[in-house]
């Protein structure tokens, strides 16, 4: 959270001084010697979605979303460097068949939708009945995830995204693709 905490008082950013002070308070309290939290952690949460808007939330999730740069980089690179050329529809299902990932959807408003069930975070932590985060963060969660699969995406396929949407049903309505994200497709 402290890397997020940086990203935040970028001006870019237009977080105000005090709502900055919050968070602050947040890594002040629950982060000693470089070590968090899940406390720590549900706190800053709790605080990102209290006190900032959506689109303050997905500017920066953008710039740090959950699961960022796991160690496909390289793979992802060089996805992109092969099929450059190639129309977005063919770079996608390519991108699905390679990776083995998601359905993803190209639509016809300059947007990707993907539905998702994340299998080693929330939704796992569920099945086995592990600590979850409070059930007013569970949308901020998948915000941050969000971010995450932004990062993936823009990396294999060369191009540049924001997160328009992301919309979470109820593990117990939909355990397969709980999670929509969608994408515009910045040009």
């Amino acid at each position: 959270m402290r890397t997020m905490l940086s990203i935040m008082k970028k001006r870019k950013n237009g977080i105000p001084g005090d709502k900055l002070e919050i968070f602050e308070r947040i890594i002040q309290t629950h982060y000693v010697s470089n070590r968090g939290s899940d406390e720590g952690d549900n706190k800053f949460m709790e605080a990102i979605g209290e006190h900032l808007t959506e689109a303050q939330r997905f500017r920066l999730w953008e710039q740090h979303g959950g699961c960022m740069g796991t160690g496909h980089d390289k793979e992802r690179k060089a996805f992109a460097l092969e099929h450059a050329g190639k129309p977005l529809t063919e770079r996608l299902k390519l991108f699905e068949k390679t990776f083995n990932r998601r359905k993803t959807v190209l639509n016809g408003d300059n947007t990707i939708t993907v539905k998702f069930a994340c299998t080693h975070g929330y939704y796992k932590r569920a099945r086995e009945g592990k600590c979850l985060p409070p059930p007013a963060s569970i949308g901020l969660y998948f915000e941050r995830c969000a971010g995450g699969r932004l990062y993936e995406y823009q990396k294999a396929l060369g191009i540049k995204l924001k997160i328009k949407s992301v919309d979470v049903s109820p593990l117990s309505e939909n355990i397969q693709n709980p999670v929509v994200f969608t994408f515009e497709i910045v040009e």
